[in-house]
């Protein structure tokens, strides 16, 4: 009998011990298989570095430096650069092939330009909206107070050329005004417009509402009546020439995100 009770016990020993063996075997088993998981998400996970450089429109040179600054804090690794000039000179630029990863234009027909040329590596998304006001010096030496008064003869006067997107709004806000502008200059950019009235070298421009509250106290904004009928929207696209597409396609969700909102309608930009 207690040859059989030893026999017994070395019998339970031996498989408690086998028992205890396996289970350490696939703990182990079961955390080399979590940290490969693991290893291989983190590996898979694209990585938001690199430089890109983001054509974006003249009224936008504020809110995406801002945004930029923003991004490259959130992606240590990334680097932007930025180009802002009237939406058809960049569209212009990018077709003959100038080097740009995302594009930021103030309508929707600049992008379709690029578009048309199969440049775009996805559908865009808009991401704000902006309309017209009349900008006048902060001392208004010529008295103007409607678009009506910049209309006078001689007036200095100034918008911006009707091929890019502040001056086609300009030309439908003004003839739904039924007003004869004749402007003494037609800029490329509205940056270039509001410049001129900031120096007092124009008495009054049309520019957009965002332009005048970044002037800050340079300029004065005079409301028009029928802005309503020229309301710019503005798309944003990643470019199929990209070097940097994981890059470039972070910032333009980034822009399309809450903190792109908030900067863009602290800015005076509408929602799209």
């Amino acid at each position: 009998m207690q040859r059989r009770a030893r026999t017994l016990l070395a019998i339970a020993a031996v498989a408690l011990l086998l028992t205890g063996c396996a289970g350490s075997a696939g703990t182990e088993d079961n955390g080399a298989e979590d940290t490969g998981t693991a290893g291989s998400a983190a590996a898979g996970a694209p990585a938001i570095d690199g430089s890109i450089t983001v054509f974006a429109a003249a009224s936008l040179q504020g809110t995406f430096t801002e945004l930029a600054h923003r991004f490259q804090d959130a992606h240590p690794g990334a680097e932007v650069s930025l180009t802002f000039a009237g939406s058809s000179d960049l569209v212009t630029q990018i077709v003959e092939g100038a080097p740009a990863d995302v594009l930021a234009s103030a309508d929707a027909r600049s992008m379709q330009r690029v578009a048309d040329e199969g440049l775009l590596v996805a559908p865009t998304a808009d991401f704000a909206t902006n309309i017209l006001q009349l900008a006048i010096p902060a001392d208004n030496p010529a008295g103007i107070a409607s678009l009506e008064d910049a209309a006078r003869p001689g007036m200095k006067t100034v918008v911006c050329a009707v091929r890019v997107p502040c001056g086609a709004a300009a030309a439908a806000v003004v003839e739904a005004a039924g007003v004869d502008l004749t402007p003494v200059s037609e800029e490329s950019s509205v940056t270039d417009v509001l410049g001129k009235v900031a120096s007092g070298e124009a008495d009054a421009g049309l520019v957009y509402v965002t332009d005048v509250r970044a002037a800050g106290d340079a300029v004065r904004g005079i409301d028009i009546a029928e802005a309503g009928v020229a309301v710019n929207t503005y798309p944003i696209a990643h470019l199929a020439r990209s070097a940097e597409a994981v890059t470039a396609e972070a910032f333009v969700d980034f822009v399309l995100g809450p903190e792109g909102s908030s900067v863009l309608q602290a800015a005076g930009f509408g929602a799209p």
